[in-house]
């Protein structure tokens, strides 16, 4: 018998065959209880989308890695923002396009709170908290007095609802809130009136939606399967890290604050037992109190206090906290400095080894997702020769550069 004969079995009624090895898909003792249904995408973000994404806005709003995280992301996706540049040859018509188009950007933004670099910066983390954001295009009227009649206005992820899945009675098909049609193209977005969790925001019901051309929508979000329709949040990964991690530290930290409170205990010997038909006398001293500085708290007679006695982390804290938090930053696809602002372990030559992999990232995730989707797409509209027809003499196609 060779040795190759040990990796054979010979098959009842059939030829000799190789047995895979394959580690993963065997179900031995260990990875008995490892039993994942085979689910799509699609299904995992229609059933848990909603709660995922509760959990993600209340974590970057509460946690503070989770909101450092936010912010270096966002900061270095767009920086100060993703500013496109004619490339017209002709110089006078080039300058006429560059202040059309810089004086839009002011006023791009349908609530005027920002600009147009400013949404981008939105966007962004948007995209770190929900994983995707909608940009709705606003024409205007000649009487709103813009100088191109177009805004954009910023939708966040609740505006389409996850529960609407249906067929439409011309034979498209919506899931999760996007129409398509027979052929999987989107056709349309089924957006509500009103967020479901502004309570401020008093009027119809929120289930109502309005359907929305898909023409007028950006939707922006980063794809991790094929076929994927709705983003997730870039921060899924790590929640569970995150969140079990604030509650270590908040037990930790109370642990600490009780044990550094100075309290005394006053007791009082028992009293001698009572008379036939004397009422005995009730003693409130001893009220229960809140432990504080200084305390010293009257026992009632025969009462005790016990503490209990949990083994001190002592100098394991700090390098439980430094591992967990790797894991997190590497369930981010962040620089452990980005989301701690620790320092103290790094030199310069593992600081830009991390910088260099990172910026290959954004280099990866900005060209391909923020820049195609947001400045190509919308200097169509701002290009056109009805937008331009007041500014330029020759409304020529922009072939932007990216700066």
């Amino acid at each position: 018998m060779s040795w190759l004969d040990a990796f054979r079995r010979r098959e009842i009624g059939g030829p000799v065959a190789v047995r895979a090895r394959l580690e993963g898909a065997m179900s031995q003792r260990r990875l008995r209880g490892w039993n994942p249904p085979l689910e799509n995408i699609n299904s995992l973000v229609a059933s848990g989308g909603p709660r995922l994404l509760a959990r993600s806005r209340e974590l970057v709003v509460t946690n503070g890695y989770a909101a450092n995280a936010c912010e270096a992301f966002a900061s270095n996706l767009v920086g100060d923002g993703i500013k496109p540049s004619s490339l017209i040859e002709d110089p006078a018509l080039r300058e006429q396009v560059q202040r059309l188009w810089l004086a839009w950007t002011d006023e791009a933004d349908a609530d005027g709170l920002t600009d147009f670099y400013g949404l981008q910066a939105m966007v962004a983390r948007e995209m770190f908290v929900a994983g995707e954001c909608f940009v709705r295009l606003r024409p205007r009227r000649a009487e709103d007095g813009l100088l191109v009649p177009l805004q954009m206005q910023l939708l966040q992820s609740e505006m389409l609802p996850f529960e609407k899945t249906e067929a439409t009675a011309n034979g498209n098909r919506i899931r999760c809130g996007i129409e398509f049609d027979a052929i999987g193209r989107r056709v349309a977005y089924h957006f509500r009136r009103r967020h479901p969790g502004d309570s401020t925001d008093q009027g119809m019901v929120t289930s109502e939606t309005v359907r929305v051309s898909a023409q007028d929508v950006l939707h922006i979000y980063r794809p991790i399967d094929a076929g994927q329709i709705r983003g997730l949040p870039h921060v899924a990964p790590a929640m569970v890290r995150l969140f079990l991690l604030d509650q270590y530290d908040d037990a930790e930290l109370d642990r600490k604050k009780t044990a550094a409170m100075f309290a005394g205990f006053i007791t009082k010997t028992a009293p001698e037992e009572q008379l036939m038909g004397e009422i005995e006398a009730t003693d409130d001293s001893g009220a229960t109190v809140s432990l504080e500085p200084g305390t010293l708290q009257v026992l009632l007679p025969g009462e005790d206090v016990k503490f209990s006695s949990p083994a001190d982390v002592g100098g394991g804290y700090e390098a439980f906290q430094y591992r967990t938090l790797l894991s997190v930053s590497a369930s981010l696809g962040l620089p452990y400095h980005l989301v701690t602002g620790d320092v103290r372990q790094a030199n310069y030559s593992s600081l830009r080894a991390k910088l260099v992999e990172f910026r290959r990232r954004v280099e990866q995730f900005e060209p391909g997702l923020i820049v195609y989707a947001r400045v190509d797409y919308i200097r169509t509209p701002v290009s056109s020769p009805k937008a331009m027809r007041n500014a330029l003499t020759d409304p020529a196609p922009l072939l932007p550069q990216y700066s």
